[in-house]
């Protein structure tokens, strides 16, 4: 293996998310590999900057490509020599060149319903002086721990980006009202929290956890950055199915490079990588990106596959399919679901 003293440099947003997740690899990288220069390059992309336009619109949902274009160009410019991405937000199909180099080892799959403790709502109404008292306060509602969909009271509002997690909010619950969120993590905590209009909203397990977040045993949601006063419940895959890739982090490299070919093969964790193989595999075949109304999610058991899908895509009827196959075949198994909830 090539022992140049160039660094080799792994591309990545800078969001806090992105930068927790690239840091991780780095980590790996310096752990395997101690011989060799790492450092990471910080790119912003267009998804970034519309996240944060004030002329971006409300309601019109952001393309998953523009989270990853540049940093694939910076890849086919040599400017970088790996990409680490949230797997949930990398196309199925790649730019010519590209390839997905590795797969890390999934973090938790599942997705979180967050709300605001009505029990830190009343302490802090009742320490509350006349003069602190803003429009809008009292009118925040509150909830007990351990809540969950079902339990939300009626005409409940639901705030998030996913069609995703909007088709399986309404199916479950179609009286609830769901409406946009843009931001990252903490400023989505932050308007749940300000806001009386919003009652809760839903993030993935695996970016709370690498942005060292905690649900503790009594449901409350702790770490420096989140807002005072949040409670949080898991949702099993059974009550929300997860988006393909949920957290799985991507690592894509160019395709003729033998040296980082090396490398990603020590990052590489095999029961995710044919996990999401069958994910993307049926993602590809619905020709579906990150804003399409389905859901897959599989997992190894014993010497098979297993694989969950679920399509929103006809509004008459709800389509889903769970199979097993040969852990092999896991892009077979991707690609005979999409056909049984397509046909």
């Amino acid at each position: 293996m090539n022992s140049s003293n160039r660094p080799i440099c792994i591309a990545t947003r800078g969001s806090a998310l992105a930068l927790a997740q690239s840091n991780l690899v780095l980590a790996q990288c310096r752990a395997a590999f101690p011989r060799l220069k790492f450092e990471l390059k910080i790119i912003k992309t267009t998804g970034d900057k519309l996240q944060t336009a004030s002329l971006a619109k409300e309601g019109e949902s952001l393309p998953k490509g523009l989270f990853t274009k540049e940093l694939e160009v910076a890849l086919l410019k040599h400017h970088a020599d790996l990409a680490v991405h949230s797997l949930k937000d990398l196309p199925t199909e790649l730019p010519a060149g590209l390839v997905l180099g590795a797969v890390g080892k999934r973090a938790d799959v599942r997705d979180v319903l967050i709300y605001r403790d009505a029990e830190y709502l009343r302490t802090e109404e009742a320490k509350a002086s006349p003069e602190e008292w803003r429009p809008g306060q009292s009118e925040r509602r509150g909830f007990k721990a351990h809540l969950g969909i079902k339990d939300l009271p009626p005409s409940a509002t639901v705030a998030t980006s996913s069609t995703r997690r909007k088709a399986q909010l309404v199916a479950l619950r179609p009286d609830l009202k769901v409406v946009e969120i843009r931001g990252n993590v903490v400023t989505r905590m932050q308007k749940l929290a300000d806001h009386p209009e919003l009652d809760a909203t839903i993030l993935a397990a695996a970016g709370l956890e690498r942005l060292s977040f905690q649900v503790t045993k009594e449901g409350k949601l702790i770490g420096d950055a989140v807002p005072d006063g949040l409670l949080a419940t898991f949702l099993e895959p059974e009550v929300m199915l997860p988006c393909v890739g949920q957290g799985a982090l991507g690592i894509e490299t160019r395709a003729d490079d033998e040296r980082i070919a090396t490398i990603c093969e020590r990052l590489n964790h095999f029961n995710t990588q044919q996990c999401v193989t069958a994910e993307r595999a049926f993602l590809a075949e619905m020709g579906g990106g990150c804003q399409s109304p389905v859901a897959a999610y599989a997992e190894i058991v014993g010497e098979k596959i297993r694989l969950r899908a679920v399509s929103f895509r006809d509004e008459k009827k709800v389509r889903r399919s769970d199979a097993k196959k040969p852990i092999k075949d896991a892009a077979e198994l991707g690609k005979q679901l999409a056909a049984e909830l397509a046909g």
